[in-house]
């Protein structure tokens, strides 16, 4: 019989050498979203008190909470959620924490700089990978994720496009992340029409946005599984998102 791989017996190496993080908000009302929509809406239909089963109906647009955009969600003929396939939803993940950087500037956009640094201490970000910024933004409570100023302008930190250029041309990277719910800081988005989510998601890229926890994962050595379902035409859709990372 020929030799192969046995995942059961990978599975048990995980349980004892591995650890579970949890990258996703919990979805409610209350869950921070981009501030141009609405909360999501939740109604029960029939509870055990009248019936024999619990159901709600929710309401809720695709980009709401920690979720994934598909390449459709701003390119005309991009690819969908059900276009996305399975391998690209479990990935190396790579964590790049600029959060000292974000407590001294809260409009800090992550640079090539930043990337080539990560690399002389951790190696090169590996072909297919997933790479995060890690700001510790979602450490914030809710109701100031947006950080608006006394004009109403938000302000946040975020990619900025030589940093994503050089993660996708030069390093074949399968997509990013992040804790804000937008790619580029505000800053800058508002100046370019946001042109770094705009680069990502043409390049036939996913991205993953209000990621958490990316403080209890390592900088290399963790899988992220993205995982969402395959709505037809979807351009974007609520994730829930994990990783397992080697115990220390």
């Amino acid at each position: 019989m020929q030799d192969h791989m046995n995942l059961w017996e990978l599975h048990k190496r995980w349980e004892n050498e591995c650890h579970w993080v949890d990258l996703t908000h919990t979805l409610s009302p209350d869950t921070p979203h981009w501030e141009g929509w609405s909360p999501l809406k939740e109604e029960k239909l029939v509870d055990l008190d009248s019936s024999l089963f619990l159901a709600h109906a929710y309401t809720t647009v695709g980009q709401y909470g920690t979720h994934v955009d598909a390449p459709c969600h701003m390119v005309k003929g991009g690819r969908t959620l059900d276009e996305v396939k399975l391998e690209e939803m479990i990935l190396p993940l790579c964590v790049v924490d600029k959060s000292d950087a974000v407590a001294k500037d809260q409009d800090y956009s992550l640079t090539k700089q930043d990337l080539l640094d990560w690399e002389a201490v951790h190696g090169a970000i590996p072909q297919g990978s997933f790479v995060v910024f890690r700001s510790d933004w979602s450490k914030r409570p809710a109701s100031e994720m947006d950080n608006l100023d006394d004009k109403g302008k938000r302000h946040f930190p975020g990619w900025s496009l030589e940093a994503v250029k050089f993660m996708v041309e030069e390093r074949k990277i399968g997509g990013i992340g992040h804790e804000t719910s937008d790619t580029e800081a505000p800053i800058l988005s508002e100046a370019s029409n946001y042109e770094v989510e705009y680069y990502i998601l043409a390049q036939d890229r996913i991205q993953v946005e209000l990621l958490v926890n990316l403080d209890l994962c390592p900088p290399t050595g963790a899988l992220i599984f993205c995982t969402f379902p395959s709505v037809v035409g979807g351009s974007g859709f609520p994730a829930r998102c994990f990783a397992l990372c080697p115990n220390q």
